[in-house]
């Protein structure tokens, strides 16, 4: 797959755990999880939204085309 998702270079970035980004944008850990290690199908824009807001960055932080 060319759609990579980079949570969790933002997240470590910006020093975020993963339990501390659960519970401000309000998924459960476990789909959480499953975005983060790039098992995940979908991201709701709405979720998206929320990551973003969340830690201060912009969609194409987090979700990258590679060739």
């Amino acid at each position: 797959m060319s759609i990579k998702i980079r949570l969790d270079e933002v997240m470590a970035k910006k020093k975020v755990s993963l339990n501390e980004l659960s519970s401000r944008v309000g998924i459960t850990l476990s789909n959480l999880s499953i975005l983060k290690n790039q098992k995940s199908k979908a991201i709701r824009l709405s979720t998206l939204e929320a990551i973003c807001k969340a830690l201060d960055c912009q969609p194409g932080d987090i979700i990258v085309y590679e060739d």
